[in-house]
């Protein structure tokens, strides 16, 4: 498996299957990468990038490495790894976690979750997990 370091600054699509099994840990949470969704540079309508650099989306620019946290629906904190070349627009939506270590408390922070499956199954829902907000935004991974 290439190092990560070597690998983020390819497009998001190439970027996107070598993350999936890679451990993410936010403090004393850790949880192994098992769903990803990437966007592309700013041509892709989904993307955030596709209408601009913003002050919201600036992270997803670049440089590569860096994580992109948006706040969705009032509610939710989504977590991206940046990829490509600086100026590029390009990320990979971090959708779902299998929880490692850390577990009682993510259970803490996701109280309505019945099984332990269910913690980090959604994107907004590891953003709760692992307390990822936009504090995270532009952190060095």
């Amino acid at each position: 498996m290439p190092s990560l370091d070597s690998l983020l600054e390819a497009r998001s699509d190439v970027v996107a299957p070598q993350l999936l099994n890679r451990l993410l840990a936010v403090g004393h949470c850790v949880g192994r990468i098992v769903e990803v969704e990437a966007y592309g540079c700013s041509a892709d309508p989904a993307s955030h990038a596709f209408r601009g650099q913003t002050p919201r989306n600036a992270t997803m620019f670049g440089p590569a490495g860096r994580l992109y946290v948006y706040f969705t629906y009032g509610m939710h904190h989504c977590a991206n790894v940046v990829t490509g070349r600086e100026g590029d627009g390009e990320a990979v939506l971090i959708r779902a976690l299998a929880p490692v270590a850390g577990v009682e408390l993510m259970r803490a922070r996701r109280a309505a979750a019945r099984r332990d499956a269910d913690l980090c199954n959604g994107p907004g829902k590891l953003g709760q997990a692992l307390a990822i907000d936009r504090a995270c935004d532009g952190v060095d991974l």
